[in-house]
């Protein structure tokens, strides 16, 4: 009885195959077959964490630090993930991608959050503000406080 390998040791015995000519010893395979198999290149954690900071920039861009923090991880992540993904060493050079545009959209509000708090605290509406409330002794004192800064950025 035969086995369905009895063939390929047949032809192990008879030698090469005909027109098959072996690699040289320095011979390395081209990029795209250097890939991992699967189609893509292997795993991305950059993008991964491009996206994850990305989320994490568009959920606290209004705390300002946090937006422009997890922002600037999240543009950077997102860069080298999808440069890394078109070189084909990675796969998901699209989430690297949509990690990138979601944290350069929190660095953005963060940004402005930011600007608009210095805006606020440099105002000069603010600023008699601190000059009032330094100055209260009493709670009356504060509530007269409040009660003029509103009417100051009311106007």
């Amino acid at each position: 009885m035969t086995t369905p390998h009895d063939g390929d040791r047949d032809r192990d015995r008879q030698g090469p195959v005909p027109g098959f000519t072996p690699p040289s010893a320095g011979w390395e395979p081209p990029p795209e077959e250097r890939r991992a198999p699967g189609g893509g290149g292997g795993g991305n954690g950059l993008g991964i964490a491009a996206l994850v900071t990305g989320i994490l920039a568009a959920l606290f861009f209004w705390t300002a630090i946090g937006g422009v923090a997890f922002g600037v991880v999240a543009l950077v992540t997102g860069v080298l993930g999808f440069r890394r993904a078109r070189r084909g060493a990675a796969s998901n050079g699209t989430m690297s991608l949509v990690g990138a545009v979601i944290g350069g959209l929190g660095l953005l509000g963060g940004v402005l959050v930011l600007l608009l708090g210095v805006a606020v605290w440099n105002s000069e509406e603010f600023g008699n503000l601190r000059e009032c409330v330094d100055a209260a002794d009493t709670q009356e004192e504060l509530d007269r406080c409040d009660r003029d800064f509103q009417d100051e950025v009311g106007d």
